[in-house]
């Protein structure tokens, strides 16, 4: 009997205490990743909504508040739980392309039932743990008193735990998203330590210290976190406000009125997402941004393939023999076109790109939203689009589209459904659209009364009409590759029909910047971690002519000596495996790939992959990419460096085993880099199976491409 009391005292005690602890946590549930890695906690404090994570048992994300502000309710205080719901998934998707064929949906939900005490509404926040991350939004579903209202401030908070290593760019500036980044602690982050350490960021400072996304931060236990979202629809783009500590909150890029969104009943908000891995080299490999999106909405995607194209545009923007407009040097010509076919075709190329075809360049087009209206679907005089469309067919391959609309998103709107047509009619199965603007807010919306407004390039405006263009593409079975974008957030698994984006500095800043404000040799080893977290990238790498290519001007035919391109050929062919893009530009002059040894490798690699493996990698220093090839048993490895020459040791044991593989090597020379033979390539073979361990020697911008063939 002593011994049954004392049991039930023990139990009543360690309930108290239990009971106790919840009390002074305040945690009210808390779920953990499939793998147990990542652990969410709940809480509920003073009527508000708060969370926390941790990874491997160590807090990353401190008690951060959640919460909404509208012009007419909040979900911020007062809030009362009805109920809390959990549940699981754990099933496979296939995507219509991409880096992985199949991808795993494996996590862990919960659901709280909100209801706001002031105004009897009620609200959804739902949380889902995945092994790579936390994704949660807010869903506001139909009710009574839910009609139209304004968003006016989302309260999301990322409080992290320590003042970590970050790389940022900052938002709320006249370039969009193309910046090289910065590299601070996040307490230092600020405009002003941009101009320091990056570029003098001129023009007005409008907007809150804010960056864009997605923002990553190193802890300095290696543990890595990238925040950013998923499935932005009908909202406006998040950045991440800075205050001076480590401490960051959700700042939603605003109307021209001050509204953050616009809503009218039922609204989701985006998924707030928190991709985490051990390493650097673990976020790379995160799914979780497509999980979070619709499945494909598309029922027939046949007409949507991948393939590597070449085009009518590095002698514009690059080597400064050709204009996009009227005149003497006009690149767009019909016979010019037809060569550039000819050569795409004799090569197996799927398609050529040919920028200034249309009319609408020759008065200020560039690059403040005033020039005159651009034409879809009406071709300039010098270009037969009749003749071009009937060789391009008869030499199998097609046309990549080109709609430059200079941000003049009222004319580009009325000119859609005919310019869609246009490119079915024409057998134009992919267009890269561009919204060249170097403002701030400085897109010009006309309401319904007529008057002139300026918005934010990425505020709801223009998400909206992103989206319009995208839906309408597909109607007319059209894929996109967007210049100039707003972020994606993982919406190609929803409409595969959007390709891929430019949405940082790509190649083109190396063909018309100086060698001193280019892009530098570091710049593509930070974007794996950062900008290609969100979306496949149109950089337009294949650059072989990399020291004297650019003339003074159309006029003066003399080379520029300040212009330089920080990488070798070796480097520009990694890129094809580094930086992933279903359409992927061979984007040189084709005399600078006739017989050249090393154009072979970019006639070889894919961009529709089977397997992809972050192999190794540390942000703005070095990776390493393996790819498997989706329609053979062929893979491909690309590795590349910063300033920094490196020795690396890379194991192939993502091969399979017992079976050997002809290794074809494209490296730089002994001695080499981008400063010191960048254009010589040493082409090697070699026989290597899964137990090959591969010593690497990368000089100074300097990189390797590799490709494996199973021995028959």
């Amino acid at each position: 009997m002593f011994v049954f009391k004392k049991i039930k005292f023990g139990l009543l005690l360690a309930f108290s205490l239990f009971l106790f602890s919840c009390l002074e946590t305040s945690i009210i549930n808390t779920s953990v990743s499939p793998d147990k890695s990542l652990k969410l906690e709940i809480h509920s404090e003073n009527n508000s909504i708060y969370y926390s994570l941790y990874k491997n048992n160590k807090p990353i994300i401190d008690k951060s508040m959640l919460g909404l502000k509208t012009d007419k309710f909040e979900f911020s205080n007062n809030i009362q739980i009805l109920g809390i719901s959990k549940s699981s998934k754990n099933e496979d998707w296939t995507q219509v392309w991409g880096e992985e064929k199949i991808i795993k949906d494996n996590h862990n939900e919960v659901a709280l039932n909100l209801l706001s005490l002031d105004t009897n509404l009620k609200m959804t926040l739902r949380f889902r743990l995945f092994n790579d991350g936390l994704g949660f939004r807010y869903e506001l579903m139909d009710q009574n008193g839910l009609d139209e209202y304004n968003i006016m401030n989302e309260l999301t908070e990322f409080n992290f735990s320590e003042d970590s290593n970050s790389w940022w760019i900052p938002a709320y500036a006249y370039r969009r998203y193309e910046f090289l980044y910065a590299n601070t602690l996040i307490s230092e982050i600020s405009r002003d330590k941009f101009s320091e350490l990056v570029e003098y960021l001129n023009g007005p400072r409008i907007g809150p210290e804010a960056v864009q996304t997605p923002f990553t931060t190193q802890r300095k236990d290696g543990i890595t976190i990238a925040i950013h979202e998923a499935n932005l629809t009908n909202y406006s783009s998040m950045t991440l406000k800075a205050d001076g500590t480590k401490n960051m909150t959700c700042d939603l890029i605003p109307w021209s009125d001050g509204v953050k969104v616009k809503a009218n009943g039922a609204l989701n908000s985006p998924w707030r997402t928190i991709i985490v891995g051990n390493n650097p080299s673990e976020i790379v490999m995160s799914t979780l941004t497509l999980n979070l999106n619709e499945p494909n909405k598309l029922e027939n995607t046949d007409w949507i393939e991948p393939g590597k194209y070449i085009g009518l545009w590095w002698e514009m923007i690059g080597t400064n023999q050709s204009s996009w407009g009227s005149g003497p040097h006009h690149g767009a010509k019909t016979d010019k076109v037809l060569d550039y076919l000819e050569f795409g075709s004799k090569y197996g190329f799927d398609g050529v790109l040919v920028e200034g075809w249309n009319l609408g360049w020759d008065e200020n087009w560039c690059c403040t939203g005033d020039g005159e209206d651009f034409k879809f679907y009406e071709p300039h005089p010098e270009f037969d689009n009749k003749k071009v469309a009937q060789v391009a067919e008869d030499l199998g391959i097609r046309l990549v589209g080109h709609h430059e609309t200079g941000t003049q998103i009222k004319n580009y709107e009325s000119q859609l459904e005919e310019a869609f047509k246009y490119c079915q009619d024409h057998g134009i199965r992919v267009v890269k659209t561009g919204y060249v603007n170097d403002g701030s807010q400085n897109i010009k919306r006309i309401d319904d009364n007529g008057d002139l407004h300026m918005e934010w390039h990425h505020g709801q405006y223009m998400v909206e009409h992103f989206r319009k263009v995208l839906e309408t593409a597909a109607k007319y079975e059209v894929s996109i590759v967007v210049h100039e974008p707003i972020k994606d957030t993982g919406l190609r698994r929803t409409y595969p029909n959007m390709v891929s984006r430019e949405g940082a500095r790509g190649q083109e800043f190396n063909g018309f910047m100086p060698t001193d404000y280019n892009n530098k040799p570091n710049h593509t080893t930070i974007l794996p971690f950062t900008r290609l977290l969100s979306s496949p990238m149109d950089y337009t790498p294949g650059i072989f002519n990399l020291k004297e290519y650019r003339y003074n001007s159309n006029d003066d035919r003399t080379i520029n000596k300040n212009h330089h391109i920080p990488s070798t050929i070796s480097k520009e062919l990694a890129l094809y495996v580094v930086i992933y893009a279903p359409m992927q530009m061979a984007a040189d002059l084709p005399q600078n790939y006739e017989g050249h040894p090393a154009f072979q490798f970019i006639l070889d690699v894919p961009t529709d992959w089977d397997k992809s493996i972050a192999i190794n990698g540390e942000i703005g220093e070095y990776i390493t990419m393996a790819r498997k090839d989706v329609n053979s048993d062929d893979w491909y490895l690309g590795s590349i460096t910063n300033e920094k020459d490196r020795s690396i040791t890379v194991s192939f044991s993502f091969l399979e085993p017992n079976k050997s593989y002809n290794a074809t090597i494209y490296k730089d020379p002994n001695g080499g880099g981008w400063l010191k033979n960048p254009e010589k390539v040493v082409i090697e073979n070699m026989v290597v199976d899964y137990t090959t361990l591969y010593k690497m020697n990368l000089p100074e911008g300097g990189g390797q491409a590799i490709k494996f063939t199973p021995v028959k």
